[in-house]
Order: structure tokens, then sequence, then C-alpha cells
């Protein structure tokens, strides 16, 4: 590495000041960045046509795939929040910020939240997508997480208010849970992590909180051999392949494709490399057996995904899911990664944010390079069932959401400085709602412009049955 690249990583020497000292830095940050001018969204007259940067997402993704990605974005102006993280990184470099950053998520939005296993097999809550993640003003993680909550909200019927006061939650229990890591210990905060059994705790209705420990309990439960290689796997001949289920895994079958996967295989040696000493001794125990496209979500369709099977004996299956990674959305406002492969960009924004972290989790390079990250494909993995949701479990959601962000920004910026910002009246959690709301409105609007351009067909969509 030049030395000059050396520098940039390097931690900046600051001053050691006093969580006093801190929290009254903070408070002076209210001065050229008010708390309330926080609620403003009013796009700008210069503001790019939300095609246009649905197009720029669009660039080098597979172009038989991008029509199923704008099928799944047409669907609601929810899915279309979900794939638009791009439109609102920009509308984002737009609004005030305070000059704080953090290890940000990127694409900061309850879908990204989960339950899944620690090293340990322990079951955490935590965000579990960073595909996005780059140092970036905390706001900006802030403000999409709340306006998911009004979106979503709207999504399953809730009234205006309902929407809006479950993004109220969300920034309050940012806020006082902000408050609570200003105070511990740095190594306290670090260690910090949201067991899923305080996260249950959070929600109020005890028929969704059964419901969740249940799907917690089955969870637990579940092994790679029993539950997941029957689903994902079966014998071809004597040897292990992975079921075709097409259009969401499948095997290709031109030879342009089936190179890309040959040389997925032989870009696995540089991430054997990527991991720690003591789990290349783990990996390599086991064997390659098969690879096979996998398509995913919605913000993710039409860049490369692929499962690999990998064997350490006949009963011993191991899956892994190869992600290509691409640079950041916050890239062209935050300024670009210090990690020359976005896959390390990505593994390094895990380790930061996330208070455990899949072992397996490297990076690589594929031969026509591009940057890839492994991680295992399922461990105990438990989403939420948003959809479902009535207007008082969104509430017990976004307050767990809140706190969740607040841990994980806790980690990687200065807890006391934010939290002396926030101080301790609502006039933050009242902005960021009403910004929100406002935003939402912007999301249906950029939804619409979608969908009229699909029904013209002069965007292409392929839309999934239900």
């Amino acid at each position: 590495m030049a030395k000059e690249q050396k520098k940039k990583l390097a931690a900046p020497a600051q001053p050691r000041l006093s969580r006093a000292e801190q929290q009254a830095l903070g408070k002076g940050m209210r001065e050229k960045c008010p708390r309330e001018s926080h609620a403003a969204w009013q796009p700008s007259s210069r503001r790019p046509d939300p095609l246009a940067v649905l197009a720029q997402a669009n660039q080098g993704r597979d172009p038989q795939l991008v029509p199923l990605r704008m099928g799944r974005m047409v669907r609601t102006p929810f899915t279309f929040y979900r794939g638009a993280a791009l439109n609102m990184a920009d509308d984002l470099a737009h609004t005030r910020v305070t000059g704080m950053r953090v290890q940000a998520c990127g694409d900061c939005h309850l879908m990204n939240f989960g339950a899944f296993a620690t090293p340990e097999r322990r079951m955490i809550f935590d965000i579990n997508d960073m595909d996005e993640t780059l140092p970036a003003p905390w706001e900006w993680d802030v403000k999409r997480l709340a306006a998911s909550f009004v979106v979503a909200g709207r999504n399953n019927g809730f009234s205006a208010s309902a929407a809006r006061d479950a993004a109220l939650a969300c920034v309050r229990s940012y806020r006082e849970r902000m408050d609570e890591y200003s105070r511990m210990s740095v190594l306290d905060v670090w260690y910090s992590c949201v067991e899923i059994e305080e996260a249950l705790k959070t929600i109020g209705d005890d028929s969704t909180r059964k419901r969740m420990q249940k799907r917690v309990d089955a969870a637990r439960q579940r092994s790679v051999l029993e539950h997941d290689f029957p689903k994902l796997a079966a014998l071809a001949g004597a040897a292990p392949a992975i079921k075709d289920n097409p259009p969401l895994i499948y095997h290709p079958r031109d030879e342009h494709e089936q190179s890309l996967l040959d040389r997925t295989r032989e870009a696995f040696g540089t991430y054997r490399e990527s991991v720690q000493e003591d789990r290349r001794a783990l990996i390599d125990r086991y064997e390659i057996k098969d690879v096979a496209i996998k398509v995913v979500g919605v913000g993710s369709v039409g860049t490369f995904c692929a499962v690999m099977l990998l064997m350490a004996g006949k009963s011993d299956p191991l899956f892994l899911q190869v992600k290509e990674a691409r640079a950041s959305v916050l890239e062209a406002y935050a300024g670009k990664s210090l990690h020359p492969n976005h896959g390390q960009r990505v593994v390094n924004g895990y380790r930061l944010i996330q208070s455990a972290s899949d072992i397996f989790l490297g990076w690589t390079e594929g031969g026509l390079g591009r940057h890839f990250f492994v991680r295992q494909l399922r461990d105990m993995k438990v989403s939420a069932l948003v959809d479902a949701f009535s207007p008082g479990v969104m509430n017990d959601y976004a307050m767990l959401c809140g706190w969740t962000l607040a841990r994980a920004h806790a980690r990687s910026g200065a807890p006391a400085q934010i939290s002396g910002y926030l101080g301790k009246s609502d006039a933050f959690d009242k902005a960021i709602a009403k910004f929100a709301s406002a935003y939402a409105d912007q999301n249906e609007r950029d939804h619409d412009v979608l969908r009229k351009a699909v029904l013209s067909a002069q965007v292409e969509a392929v839309v999934e049955p239900d």
C-alpha cells in the first residue's frame, strides 16, 4: 500500500475531550445547523429526473434482469423506496447536516434490520444489509430510516398521523439511546448488542411477540443439513448440486455466464486470504461442489449474486453467498471509499456497524475486475413481517430500529457529541418526522413517474405474479 493511502487510513489524532466538553461541542453545532432545520424538504429546480437516476443506478447491471428490478420497484411506493437508494442519496446530499460523520449504513430502511446468530450462537437484532456502507453524515441514515416507516405505514393503510407516529417513535428512540451510549465507556459501547430477548420485550402486542418468538425458536433449531440443504440442493448422480428455481436461483446456460461462474470459483482463493487465519483453517475443510446464480431483493437485482455449495463431508454442507459490491450510492456525495476493493469496503462496514458479524465474511475480485463480498447464505436469520404490522406494532418496531441504529452509530461516531446536539427535548424528533412525511410524498411522486413510464412502455418492467 502506498504511503499516501496509509496516511488516509490512519486514525486522525484527536484531543481527548471529556464527555461534558463533547456534549457542549455537539450542542454548539445547533447554531450553524438548528435541529428544526432538518424538517425541510423541498426538491430543487435542478433535481434530476427520477428515471434518469434509476437509469444511472442500472448501469453495469445484467440487462436481462433490469426489467425484473423495475417490475419489483413499480409494484408499490414502498418497493420503489427500497430500490431507490441512489435517488435518496442525491436528495439527502442537499439537506442540512452538522458535519459529524459515522460509518453509515447507506441504505438504512426498516427492511434492512433483522435477527441473526452471532459466532457464539446467540441471537441478536441488528442492521443486516450494508451494501452501501460508507463514512457519511449520521443524519442521512436517520432520515432514510424514519422516512421508510412513513412509506411502510402508508403501504399498510395507516392514517397519515399513524405513519408519522412511527417515524417519531424511531427518532425518539434513537435520541434517547444515543444519550445512554454517550454515558458508557468506549469498550462498553463496543461490546453492547441488542439481544433478541431484549428486542422481543419491546413488542407490546402479545400475539405478535409470541409469533416472533416462535419464528426465532424455529430459526435456532434450523440446521444447514436438515433444513437448508433439502430446500436448496439435491444429489445429482453422485454429486450434490444446487436446485434450479428460476428466476430466483438457476444455473446459467450461455457460455458467457458459465465462464463468469468459473471465474467465481477461481476468485475463491483471494476470498480465502481475506478472512482471519484461523477461519482459513475452517474454510479449508470444505470443497466447492456447485455454484448457481441467485436473484435477490429489490436494490440488488441485476448485480451479480451467486450461491456456492461447499461440502466438508457427505453430510456436512455449507452455503455461501457471493455478492457483487459496487461503488456505494453515497460516494458521489460523501467521498470515495478508502478501500481499494468495494467488497472490502462492505466487509469492514459490517464489522464496524454490527455488534457481531458472520465468521465467513470476506472479499475478493473477479477476473473481469468486479468486486465481491462473501458471507453465509443463511444463519438463523429472521426478518420482520412488516406488511402484517398494525400501527402499534410498527411503532414498537420503529423504536427497536432506532435503538439499533443509535448503537451502530455510537460505535464509529462520537455519541456524546451527537447526543449533545440532539438534546433532551423532542425538537429533533419532530423535525425528522416532518421531513419523513414530506419525503414519503416525494417518494410517491417519483414512484408515479416510474408507474406511468412502465404503462407507456418507456420503461420495460417484468412484474412477477403475487
